[in-house]
């Protein structure tokens, strides 16, 4: 009698536990599932939006915004890949799109719920990289190249790429630490595509960046704003919205768009397979996409912006800087970063971390 006692007292334990801990997970995926109707959960790159949009944001549309960085394109993929982090929406560059896609950590965007497409300047819409924008929308554009301190080096003898090479600025150049942008500046200097695929022509624009080295102070990332700022080199390459930051705190410094080439890049608003909460993702990108909203963000930021009408409201000298909004005749000679493939990809890194350490 004993036994069987103790044998019923142990069954009631057993489903009691079972009982709370069923109640417990489903009081967790209710919360859960209250939580992501309740906010929106971006990851974007460090310092690319207004805070102050994020705010009104929140208030207007009634929305929690959650809000992570990222600091390279692959770091987000990772993060997106592994699935461990439910972001509405993401912000990833053209090149790595349709590595996204074709993994399928990007979601189709409805288009039906999207307010303010037809505004984006057209040339940077139906792009190679994601056709008809099934995936993307653009978010911000500019290019890379060439910013000079005009107190120390005559502005007027850069023009192009290749007079970086000419051996009067030795010891003067910060490089920008990217496979694609340092091997591309070669390859265009050389007159060649900066998406090449042929390994031959690969190594020609290596071979070419290799007679840079003398030339080059450092290859770094976001030191070169700090260091153009305080006049601590006379040369540095850098993306268009970077040049605008160090152009505000340094007054002596022009920004260059290089002639035999120059590449026009876009970041992207997309949602990904993570994704909670897709009234959220399409509330918020609705609301970026006002030219108001857009407008505001342009002047926090620093890069361009794809809507025309918020374009028409910025400062006319900022639209009229074709450093910062080029001509379409100087577009016309621009390329867009393509993606090339998991093996051009590793190519182009092998190669370039072959010239880093032969600095």
């Amino acid at each position: 009698m004993k036994r069987l006692l103790v044998f019923w007292c142990g069954v009631i334990v057993i489903l009691s536990v079972l009982f709370f801990s069923k109640m417990l997970v489903e009081s967790q995926t209710k919360t859960v599932e209250a939580t992501s109707k309740n906010t929106v959960n971006i990851f974007n790159w460090g310092e690319y939006i207004d805070p102050e949009l994020l705010t009104a944001f929140e208030k207007e549309s009634g929305y929690q915004v959650i809000y992570n960085t990222f600091d390279s394109n692959e770091a987000m993929e990772t993060k997106i890949k592994q699935g461990g982090s439910t972001y509405d929406i993401v912000f990833p560059s053209e090149s790595i799109i349709p590595k996204m896609i074709d993994s399928g950590l990007l979601l189709p965007i409805d288009q039906n719920k999207i307010q303010g497409t037809e505004d984006i300047s057209t040339f940077l819409m139906n792009q190679s990289f994601d056709k008809k924008n099934k995936y993307s929308i653009p978010y911000f554009w500019g290019t890379i190249g060439i910013m000079v301190n005009t107190k120390q080096v005559d502005a007027m003898k850069i023009k192009k790429w290749s007079d970086l090479w000419n051996s009067e600025y030795k010891n003067d150049i910060l490089m920008i630490d990217g496979a694609r942008e340092s091997i591309g500046i070669a390859l265009q200097a050389e007159g060649l595509s900066l998406n090449e695929l042929d390994e031959a022509n690969v190594q020609r624009g290596l071979e070419k960046l290799a007679k840079l080295r003398s030339n080059v102070k450092a290859v770094l990332t976001d030191e070169i704003k700090t260091l153009m700022i305080h006049n601590d080199a006379p040369i540095g390459i850098g993306y268009s919205g970077d040049a605008a930051y160090v152009m505000y705190e340094n007054p002596d410094i022009q920004y260059i768009v290089p002639e035999d080439g120059g590449a026009i890049w876009t970041d992207n608003f997309a949602i990904p397979k993570t994704a909670r909460n897709l009234d959220g993702a399409y509330a918020f990108i609705n609301f970026m996409l006002r030219p108001e909203n857009a407008k505001q963000n342009a002047e926090y930021v620093g890069y361009a912006t794809p809507s025309e009408q918020a374009k028409a409201l910025l400062p006319k000298e900022l639209t009229n800087d074709e450093a910062f909004y080029p001509e379409p005749a100087a577009m016309e000679q621009m390329e867009h970063y393509e993606y090339l493939g998991r093996d051009a990809v590793e190519m182009y890194n092998d190669l370039f971390l072959e010239w880093k350490l032969g600095l």
